[in-house]
């Protein structure tokens, strides 16, 4: 990725623009990293069937300052809990293809017993707050809108 150096602990992304491999160096970057026990990581992928239809792509779009203004939210108040040492939320926008990176949120703390319910937590309300919107392509040449986070 470009501009890796600069990567935030938010953030939304063209496709092809996130690097996961960047965002875990910047949580091994926080100055508290010698406190981390575990890091627990959620990768989402654009999936090949959903609901029994085949997906042929993905179309995502984000209102990026709310999007990134929820995802710091979010991590802040993770943040804050004890034996949480840092979360990461990132995002891609743009035109996907089945198996393509789409979301992934990286919470690191002292033991898996801090980190896997932080993780959790995290997805889940990045999922259901972030202002972004999937339109989905089967196969059969349909397309649709559908409300973020319901598959």
């Amino acid at each position: 990725m470009n501009g890796c150096h600069s990567l935030k602990r938010v953030g939304i992304h063209p496709e092809g623009q996130l690097s996961i491999q960047s965002i875990l160096e910047f949580i091994k970057g926080n100055e508290r990293f010698d406190e981390v026990g575990g890091i627990g990581c959620f990768f989402g992928f654009v999936k090949k069937f959903v609901k029994n239809k085949e997906v042929k792509g993905l179309e995502l779009e984000a209102y990026e300052e709310k999007a990134k203004e929820i995802f710091s939210e979010i991590s802040e108040e993770i943040r804050k809990r004890p034996g949480i040492i840092d979360v990461a939320i990132h995002h891609v926008v743009g035109k996907l293809k089945i198996s393509d990176l789409i979301f992934v949120v990286i919470v690191s703390g002292k033991s898996r017993k801090d980190i896997f319910p932080a993780l959790v937590e995290a997805v889940e309300r990045a999922k259901r707050e972030a202002t972004i919107w999937k339109k989905e392509e089967v196969v059969t040449g349909e397309s649709y809108w559908v409300e973020y986070g319901s598959n």
